[in-house]
């Protein structure tokens, strides 16, 4: 999972909102340019909601902008001026600039939920991670929404293309954080560490690898790409769980395992920015190149997740 700077989702995810809020309640224009502004916050809303990274800010603060927007046209609906004059040249301007905005917005809202179809047949496996609240971060058909996207083709992915339809899971608290403290470099502060991994299917361990160290976020192990791992054959589809706690992995190359049963814990071992569960479904790879079988989609519990659902489990 690629680390982003904090300053970025606190930009784009509660400034640029709240000013576009601010400008639909309290900036007077007229009616044209007013109507138009009232489209690009729904849309760029629309937007950060389905494609945003919600890490640094909770996953329920698109619905308190949404609850903020219905307020700001409640306020300036019934004014008949200054909002019913028409633009002057400067604000001809200012209305293309809010169209051509709210078209860029509009296209991310299009390939968001057109990503949440499958590409092509779907593997149905069982949700791996038990008693708590989980925030899909990867997840869907697009590399908007699901950064695997970017290794499905491309000579220099080769070797790991497998990932490309995978889904990154974190843990939420009922506040909807998902760590305690912000941004903490202690891999044990954030919620999902150490919560148990189950096996998504039944069948024959193919590679059970332990011993990486877990790594204090953002910093990630390139030498160990998945870190702690464990690789199931399920009736010849390869499952790979990753980025698993060190001492944790409860298999071996070779053994049965039933579905749900415990592989080990989530950790943060391998390349990735803080703790996480990443799981995907390939073709088999081979003894040198063990991720580089063509992707399979999955679905978990019946569901083909995509950024930002959430899964409650008990």
């Amino acid at each position: 999972m690629p680390w982003i700077p904090s300053w970025l989702p606190l930009l784009l995810q509660l400034a640029i909102p709240l000013a576009l809020l601010a400008a639909v309640a309290y900036a007077p224009t007229t009616r044209v340019t007013w109507l138009a502004l009232v489209g690009l916050t729904g849309t760029y809303l629309a937007a950060i909601g389905l494609a945003g990274l919600w890490l640094v800010l909770p996953w329920w603060l698109p619905n308190i902008f949404a609850a903020g927007l219905l307020a700001g046209i409640a306020k300036m609906w019934p004014q008949g001026t200054p909002l019913a004059r028409p633009p002057s040249a400067r604000g001809w301007l200012t209305l293309a600039a809010i169209t051509a905005a709210t078209l860029v917005a509009a296209a991310v809202v299009v390939v968001a939920i057109e990503a949440r179809e499958p590409a092509g047949d779907a593997l149905d496996l069982r949700f791996p991670l038990a008693s708590g609240t989980y925030l899909v971060v990867n997840g869907g058909g697009d590399a908007l929404v699901n950064a695997h996207m970017n290794t499905v083709a491309g000579e220099r992915f080769r070797a790991y293309r497998g990932q490309s339809f995978g889904v990154d899971l974190v843990r939420v608290n009922v506040a909807g954080f998902r760590t305690r403290g912000w941004m903490p470099a202690d891999p044990a502060a954030y919620a999902i560490f150490g919560t148990s991994v189950r096996a998504p299917c039944g069948g024959r361990v193919v590679a059970a690898f332990d011993g990486a160290p877990d790594m204090p976020p953002p910093e990630a192990d390139r030498a160990h790409l998945a870190g702690n791992h464990v690789i199931l054959d399920c009736a010849g589809t390869w499952v790979v769980l990753a980025h698993l706690q060190r001492g944790s992995v409860a298999v071996r190359t070779g053994q049965a395992v039933a579905v749900l049963a415990p592989l080990g814990r989530v950790g943060n071992s391998g390349n990735t920015s803080e703790p996480h569960l990443h799981v995907h479904a390939q073709r088999p790879g081979t003894a040198g190149e063990p991720l580089s079988g063509e992707p399979v989609a999955i679905r978990l519990d019946g569901q083909y997740l995509v950024r930002n659902d959430r899964v409650t489990t008990k």
